[in-house]
């Protein structure tokens, strides 16, 4: 808030999706509110599941900002909403909803440029190529930041041919040049410039053995459990390391952003209070 100032204003916003009990975001919306000032601000999390949701989203009134949203709630919110912003349309998913004073609803996606951000506070601006493990929802928005910043071919590491197919086809839509390749040589992705980790917990930990000497940039998108395997071999061998927290926590930001009005949001205020949780998990 500009000057240090306080709005008691009474808004609502929160976290939808299922299951949801480990969610990070109110710690992080809380945080900015704490920070910015907006005493009146209240974020809390919600299980819904795809079924329930059009009654939630019917029944919201005034009092409601906007909504965060998590699997597998990032699809089935787009029909119920009034406009879609590209970089959502870009990838089918929706993970921002802000409330309008007219009552309109306007869905968003800040994984991707959150992406983008975390890697720019590492230093990574451009890489002439990447790989991807994963095909998953997560990975289609993995493609599309890498639609900004990589520069030449990305290798997507999937577990089968319909997989596969998935992602050349994001490729094609996210003009990305994607080349599949089977999980069974995963390991090969390690060398690529920037390695971004899509998949599920346990997933990555075998290939912590055959991490190279010299890696260069893992962006591993879990943050509980943290360090994953993959991640602690990578920092050991003197690799940078981008976290999911990292992600969690710039879009956050972007979200905060958007439902408050109030830029900059607190990013320094809002990682230290997901650290801290984080540790106390």
């Amino acid at each position: 808030m500009p000057g240090g100032a306080v709005s008691a204003e009474k808004r609502r916003a929160a976290v939808l999706g299922s299951p949801i009990a480990h969610s990070l975001s109110p710690v992080l919306h809380r945080a900015a509110y704490e920070e910015l000032g907006l005493t009146g601000w209240t974020y809390d999390r919600f299980e819904i599941d795809e079924a329930a949701l059009p009654e939630f989203i019917g029944k919201a009134g005034p009092e409601w900002a906007g909504l965060s949203l998590t699997m597998p709630l990032k699809r089935a919110i787009i029909p119920l909403l009034d406009q879609v912003s590209e970089t959502a349309a870009s990838v089918e998913a929706v993970n921002t909803v802000v409330f309008g004073e007219d009552g309109r609803r306007v869905g968003d996606n800040t994984d991707i440029p959150g992406m983008v951000a975390a890697l720019r506070e590492r230093g990574i601006e451009q890489v002439e190529s990447a790989a991807i493990l994963g095909a998953g929802a997560t990975a289609s928005s993995a493609l599309a930041a890498l639609a900004r910043i990589c520069a030449g071919e990305v290798v997507a590491y999937v577990r089968s041919d319909a997989r596969a197919a998935e992602m050349r086809e994001w490729g094609d839509r996210l003009d990305v040049q994607v080349r599949t390749e089977s999980w069974e040589d995963a390991s090969e992705a390690l060398h690529a410039p920037l390695v971004i980790a899509t998949t599920p917990a346990g997933t990555t930990d075998a290939l912590s053995a055959t991490v190279p000497e010299r890696p260069a940039t893992l962006f591993d998108v879990l943050y509980n459990p943290w360090p994953t395997e993959l991640a602690a071999r990578w920092s050991a061998y003197g690799g940078a390391v981008v976290s999911g927290l990292d992600l969690l926590v710039h879009q956050a930001v972007l979200q905060v952003e958007q439902m408050t009005g109030q830029a900059p949001a607190p990013l320094a205020a809002m990682r230290k209070a997901g650290e801290h949780a984080l540790a106390e998990r």
